[in-house]
């Protein structure tokens, strides 16, 4: 539905790039992007889709500023659209999704973020594994029929009440496409299942893996990580955002003020099941208050140090420093040899339990621990064994931030 709003959005400002004049409905997305993709649509096409304002909003009820409902006035014109343009729909369709998703392609692979496989719900739908999976369920006796629509029954696998999976109009539901997609996909192979649902869709939860069930998987190899909103600040100004109205701070335009370094440590620095406050200012800061600029300026003042040690003429014997590593028995030593210590436990814990903000934690802290050894000692001494062994505790300091941050995405740069 919201992609066929979409596309009725696009078609009438289509309708206004050829010089008609209308009223643009309350419900339609109002971003600058419709506009854009619309003026491409009309610059490939020109006038082929034009049809009358008058038929397009004819029978259409009024909008909530005219006494209405929005709701019932955007699917009426979303209605029409079809009706009016007939096959020739699924060109303007087609022009909003495939304009949208190459964007957010494009976007996701400048951020660092690539997917083996995108999947197309339309996909799933045309490939008859909605139909296959919903005779499956029907056939185990898991669906009945009630007012016209096809309910599955969830209640027999905890959840609170019976789940819709075919609409009177024959139309079938998220809820079923979910189910189709999930047996799928294990079908395709894989033993594990993740999820990244935003947090108000944690009452979807029981009823999904319910349906796991009854097409005969095992619940438990579904993890649902549910990801609360992410706020952004600028400072302690809250920057307001809506989605429909066309209000809002794109990942593009979030990256080119902050970068993609601040963008991606900023996001995997809180647990998913947490809100994010995402301050710009403190994002862009060169300040120890900013997390990753902390840690960043850890791994670049320990290049800095064997810069120096090199402009002295000086080398670093490795097999000597670890020969002389029991002379590293001050506390700020022996606290970040602790703290290394602790990278591969931090690195399974994260990974078994679909956390990575305990890495970009851990990181925070060995800079910490780095900072205070780095202000209260000097590494470059003359007596070798004891340069040697220092410089084997930062070399290997650098090498566990430059891990860490390379795991999250984030570069460690050798100068700041």
């Amino acid at each position: 539905r919201q992609m066929d709003i979409l596309a009725a959005s696009v078609y009438l400002r289509y309708l206004e790039h050829g010089g008609q004049t209308l009223r643009f409905p309350d419900n339609g997305y109002r971003g600058a992007y419709v506009n854009d993709i619309a003026q491409a649509l009309h610059t490939e096409h020109g006038a082929r889709f034009v049809h009358g304002v008058d038929a397009l909003f004819g029978n259409v009820p009024p909008d909530a500023a005219q006494g209405g409902d929005k709701e019932a006035h955007i699917d009426a014109l979303v209605a029409n659209t079809k009706t009016l343009l007939g096959a020739d729909y699924a060109a303007v369709f087609d022009a909003g999704l495939n304009a949208i998703l190459e964007d957010i392609r494009q976007d996701l692979a400048e951020f660092g973020v690539t997917y083996d496989r995108w999947y197309s719900e339309r996909e799933l739908v045309a490939s008859g594994a909605v139909e296959a999976t919903l005779a499956e369920l029907k056939q185990a006796g898991h669906i009945y029929s009630q007012d016209g629509a096809q309910w599955f029954r969830s209640t027999d696998f905890g959840d609170e009440k019976d789940r819709v999976v075919v609409r009177e109009n024959g139309v079938a539901t998220y809820f079923a496409s979910d189910i189709a997609y999930h047996r799928e996909k294990r079908q395709r192979g894989f033993d594990q299942l993740i999820d990244v649902w935003g947090a108000d869709h944690h009452g979807y939860v029981p009823r999904v893996k319910g349906a796991l069930k009854a097409v005969g998987e095992d619940p438990d190899r579904l993890h649902v990580l549910l990801v609360q909103f992410a706020i952004l600040y600028r400072g302690k100004e809250k920057v307001s955002m809506s989605t429909r109205a066309g209000e809002f701070v794109t990942l593009r335009e979030l990256r080119e003020e902050v970068g993609n370094d601040a963008a991606r440590f900023f996001y995997v620095l809180r647990s998913q099941d947490q809100h994010l406050d995402f301050d710009l200012e403190l994002a862009k800061s060169e300040s120890t208050d900013n997390p990753v600029y902390y840690v960043q300026y850890a791994h670049a003042r320990i290049c800095s140090v064997f810069n120096q040690l090199t402009e002295q003429g000086r080398s670093f014997d490795r097999n000597a420093g670890e020969a002389s590593l029991a002379l590293l028995d001050n506390d700020h030593e022996q606290a970040l040899i602790t703290a290394l210590s602790r990278y591969p436990e931090i690195i399974e814990a994260a990974a078994r339990n679909f956390a990575p903000h305990l890495l970009a934690y851990y990181l925070r802290e060995l800079a910490q621990s780095f900072h205070t050894y780095y202000n209260a000692h000097t590494f470059l001494v003359d007596e070798d064994a004891l340069r040697n062994a220092r410089l084997c505790l930062i070399a290997a300091t650098r090498q566990v931030l430059r891990n860490g941050l390379n795991l999250l995405g984030v570069s460690a740069p050798e100068s700041m």
